[in-house]
């Protein structure tokens, strides 16, 4: 059968490694599948599809340092989850069965009980059997932790399939960025991690949920479906009829060739690659120093990221062999390369740096890996850009603004003074009154009250001067070690606990998030209190990501921008506050579903990219600032600022459908699941409605303000840099309970 596209050149700097236990791990897997009814009679599978597809390579390959009986049942987990796949598919992606599909995923958490000593349900299909089996033999030499990691993982991966369902039922092909986020979930990865620490060494569960480690399992997922979607796209889209494949998805974004999107799907695998190996070897040995990390713990943490890379290696080598996939030529495609150019014709024209093939020549492999982890570092700041070119984005709803504008707008002054906002030489009036915070709160919250409208210019206010902060102050020192106290204190000015008090405020940032603290929590549950005080601590610490890339001159990894974006831009802080007045008439496993989540990152991409594309000479011209949408995707794909801001309305535009997606067609199908009163459906419509404001307050504000227009730029040319640095604070321990 002729292959769809040629397949790319792949990234991969470490060799695969075969372990000696390969055959002990395939007679054993294939007795454990005859054993639970996944072979002869099951109608999905017979004894040669088993030997065909040989998991047991894959896992060979995948894990290569652990003993015979971990291999054995890991390889037992990979027959299980490839026997899922299909068994779902057969089943339930076919006949399009959702309500079956539901009842089906329903019943199998029963199976993971966090206590090993907790009775499972009597099995009524091979899959049911199987998890109860493995379930058994896993979680006894695992931390309690580390079980629910893993158990979360697998709910994930099984779960969302009905996501995968509906958009099938749908015949809707997913957006760029809402597709990595549910591949996480589809293709197992993070459920894949879980097992490399089963295999090597489980991570310290003090650690398990930061940036780094969080990082680590991310790219490394990324790139172990992207690489999926390459091999497996005539296997998926032109037999099965899927949807959910990488090349797919971008074929149909940029309305550009097979080719043409499996090249960048790559270039998108090689970067995700890069952004593994810079966060192993900056962020983890900052984080095990920050930590003290005992030397068994950091051991532990090395292991396992050698086990992801020992992962990438090892299933691409299985993706080569397996029957399973499509693999012509994929020997070949790993040969050097030459130099070279192709052109991506998109929804706008634009230019990619693209790679041949040689026979030989090392040399060029080498130089083309250099150059493209280091393009990242080579943005030149302060290049001249002109004013920011507008278009014209969709925008579906009207904006309504709070009729208490003006008084908000009286009232903020006054408060920006006595915090000291605007007398440490980063803020004046002027700037204050360009940036017209108090317009932008009134369109995210139109029906507000006087004090709640004051209340959210506030906290605009202080999070912008917050962001500007941060860059003026520690960048232009180059002081990182002055930026964490300073988040460190800044935590400490909210205390949580009942009858705390906070950290005494010694400068503006400090008094100003202190009163908002004050105000913002009083008559609040000790549990909403630490769901805005971890909003503001994700905010701030996304601060520090930032500052980290400007010290580096590092413009960030497409997705890892636009994951940390919605952090820097204050988006979990928005959500908190909204969530916080809805009392609890939503239960909680309503607002962590993923396709709530789905509805609140559409939002906010939508809303952080609109900044992007107003702030672009603001910050490329007089800022020497990396982190903007536009210039991300002008790194990536190396092309000019036209093209690359035609990629980003794009993007807009698609993350404001699937907003609308969401809210038409799968909303109502999360209160039937759920099975919501008609009081908790009420409030999770005004929440939307609270989302809808916030989009269309966001885009007003934008379009009506000077804090980004060219005259006003070039009238404060010389007034970026603070004209005397603001002291930074001084720490002084005190009894703080938080």
């Amino acid at each position: 059968m002729t292959q769809p596209f040629r397949l790319p050149h792949f990234y991969l700097p470490y060799p695969a490694r075969l372990n000696p236990h390969l055959d002990e791990a395939r007679a054993h897997s294939a007795a454990w599948a005859r054993g639970m009814g996944m072979l002869e009679g099951s109608g999905i599978w017979e004894r040669s599809d088993l030997d065909a597809h040989d998991y047991g390579l894959l896992c060979a390959y995948t894990h290569p340092d652990c003993d015979g009986p971990a291999l054995s049942l890991v390889t037992d987990w990979y027959v299980w989850v490839f026997f899922f796949d299909d068994h779902f598919l057969e089943t339930f992606k076919r006949t399009q069965d959702r309500a079956g599909g539901k009842a089906y995923l329903d019943r199998l958490p029963q199976f993971m009980p966090l206590d090993p000593t907790t009775p499972v349900p009597e099995p009524r299909n091979p899959v049911e059997a199987g998890l109860a089996d493995l379930w058994a033999r896993t979680v006894p030499s695992m931390s309690k932790e580390w079980r629910a990691r893993f158990a979360v993982a697998t709910e994930h991966l099984l779960n969302e399939s009905l996501w995968e369902l509906s958009n099938i039922d749908e015949g809707r092909i997913a957006n760029p960025v809402e597709y990595i986020e549910m591949r996480r979930k589809v293709g197992g990865a993070p459920w894949s991690a879980g097992l490399v620490e089963y295999a090597t060494a489980e991570v310290p569960a003090r650690v398990a949920g930061t940036r780094p480690l969080r990082v680590l399992m991310e790219t490394f997922a990324d790139a172990v479906h992207l690489r999926n979607d390459l091999f497996s796209y005539r296997r998926e889209v032109e037999d099965e009829g899927e949807l959910s494949n990488g090349v797919l998805v971008l074929e149909t974004f940029f309305g550009c060739t097979t080719q043409e999107a499996a090249d960048t799907v790559n270039d998108i695998l090689t970067s995700r690659l890069h952004q593994f190996e810079h966060t192993a070897l900056t962020e983890v040995p900052a984080l095990a120093a920050e930590s003290a990390l005992t030397p068994g713990e950091l051991a532990a943490v090395a292991a396992y990221t050698k086990g992801l890379q020992d992962w990438q290696s090892g299933g691409h080598e299985w993706h080569m062999r397996s029957s399973r996939y499509m693999n012509e030529g994929a020997a070949s495609a790993r040969g050097p390369l030459d130099l070279g150019g192709a052109l991506l014709s998109g929804p706008v024209p634009l230019f990619r740096a693209g790679l041949g093939r040689s026979g030989a020549d090392v040399g060029a492999l080498l130089a083309g890996a250099a150059a493209e982890r280091l393009r990242a570092h080579t943005h030149v700041p302060f290049q001249k850009v002109g004013p920011s070119l507008l278009p014209d984005f969709h925008m579906p709803f009207e904006v309504r603004l709070n009729p208490d504008l003006d008084g908000a707008r009286r009232r903020l002054l006054p408060w920006a003074r006595s915090t000291g906002l605007l007398g440490e030489g980063v803020w004046d009036e002027d700037r204050l009154d360009a940036a017209d915070l108090p317009l932008c709160a009134a369109g995210l919250d139109p029906d507000g009250t006087p004090e709640a409208l004051d209340l959210s210019s506030g906290w605009l206010a202080w999070g912008t001067y917050g962001d500007d902060y941060y860059p003026l102050v520690f960048g232009r020192r180059r002081d990182l070690a002055g930026a964490r106290l300073c988040t460190e204190r800044l935590s400490a000015c909210m205390p949580a606990g009942d009858g705390a008090r906070p950290l005494l405020p010694v400068n503006a940032l400090e008094r100003g998030l202190t009163d908002l603290w004050r105000r913002t929590t009083a008559g609040m549950t000790g549990e909403a209190r630490r769901a805005v005080k971890e909003a503001v601590e994700v905010m701030t610490r996304a601060w520090l990501w930032e500052l980290s890339n400007q010290l580096q001159n590092r413009v960030p990894d497409p997705v890892d921008y636009l994951e940390m974006r919605r952090a820097t831009f204050g988006s979990d802080l928005t959500m908190s506050l909204c969530r916080a007045g809805h009392g609890s008439a939503l239960p909680p496993e309503v607002y962590r579903s993923g396709l709530v989540r789905s509805l609140e990152n559409a939002a906010v991409d939508y809303a952080m990219l609109v900044n992007d594309v107003f702030s672009y000479q603001k910050e490329i011209e007089y800022e020497g600032e990396i982190h903007n949408g536009v210039l991300v995707v002008q790194n990536f794909f190396g092309c000019d600022y036209p093209a690359a801001l035609g990629v980003v309305h794009d993007l807009t535009t698609q993350r404001m459908r699937q907003f609308q997606h969401v809210v038409g067609h799968e909303l109502p199908v999360l209160c039937d699941d759920f099975g919501l009163s008609s009081e908790a459906r009420a409030v999770l419509d005004g929440y939307v409605d609270q989302l809808r404001n916030w989009m269309t307050g966001i885009l007003h504000w934008h379009r009506h303000v000077r804090r980004y227009r060219a005259d006003h730029l070039a009238r404060r040319a010389h007034g970026f840099l603070p004209d005397r640095a603001p002291t930074p604070p001084v720490w002084r321990p005190q009894p703080v309970v938080l």
